[in-house]
């Protein structure tokens, strides 16, 4: 699933099409699949985590999540889609310059008011990309379970928006966490900060992207994501992983860890 840097970079590359009017187009999914878009101008793209939010100049705003499946898509003019893809699209928008922008298997597809985006966002917590962050209600909010996982703690999207399976399975690694270290044991101040400064680090470097050793060569890029069976970078133990069910009828994510550096019942390394 992409996470919040996934999503931010999105934004920032269909940023192009600001400024265009579209001269067809419908949304061809959710509950108001076979609205036409056409006539609108597309003002402004922005993010809140995961979520994509493609603003109109009718002040209204479509809302899109890409989740496991979803993709967007520009098409120069004179180009198409492949056939696949077309019958996939759950989003089009044909400017008057040429370019389409096809919004492809979209699990997620709302046309609200502008007005209305908080409520379409709903309870999600402060995001790692905003400028300012406010750190001050991330913490509070993870704070408030003590008992929860560091892990589950930091995917639940209702204390901080943007980190995703990756982000946190690396997160766990540099602060010297177990995954199932509770909350309470956690320096959250620090570990908030270092989420932060990699998530702006890896959106807004073209060489950085998810990249969290700082070696870019395959098979180096993470600590311990997608490592299992394999020797820890840092102290060549081996990395060890498990899958895990979080929400009944969800299916299984990956957990990986190193048992030397995130020793399981350790307390956590108040480390800054």
């Amino acid at each position: 699933m992409p996470e919040g840097d996934s999503v931010f970079r999105l934004a920032a590359r269909l940023r192009q099409v600001d400024g265009a009017r579209i001269r067809s187009g419908e949304l061809r999914g959710g509950s108001a699949a076979g609205r036409s878009l056409a006539g609108r101008t597309v003002l402004s793209h922005a993010t809140h985590g995961k979520h994509l939010l493609t603003r109109f100049d009718d002040a209204t705003t479509l809302h899109t999540h890409l989740r496991m499946t979803g993709s967007w898509t520009l098409t120069a003019t004179g180009r198409r889609l492949p056939g696949r893809a077309a019958a996939d699209a759950r989003v089009r928008m044909a400017f008057e310059d040429g370019r389409t922008l096809w919004g492809i298997a979209l699990p997620v597809v709302e046309h609200v008011a502008t007005a209305d985006e908080a409520r379409v966002l709903g309870g999600l917590g402060p995001d790692l990309l905003h400028d300012p962050f406010d750190q001050d209600t991330a913490a509070a909010r993870l704070a408030a379970q003590p008992a929860r996982t560091v892990r589950a703690a930091l995917l639940d999207q209702r204390n901080v928006a943007g980190l995703g399976n990756l982000w946190v399975g690396e997160l766990c690694f540099l602060r010297g966490l177990h995954p199932d270290t509770p909350v309470e044991q956690v320096d959250v101040v620090g570990l908030l900060e270092l989420a932060r400064r990699m998530l702006v680090h890896s959106a807004t470097r073209p060489d950085a992207y998810q990249v969290t050793t700082g070696r870019p060569g395959k098979g180096s890029r993470h600590w311990v994501v997608g490592r299992a069976g394999r020797p820890c970078l840092r102290c060549r133990t081996t990395i060890v992983a498990r899958d895990e069910v979080e929400r009944v009828g969800s299916p299984p994510r990956r957990v990986w860890w190193c048992p030397r550096c995130q020793p399981e019942r350790a307390r956590a390394r108040l480390v800054r």
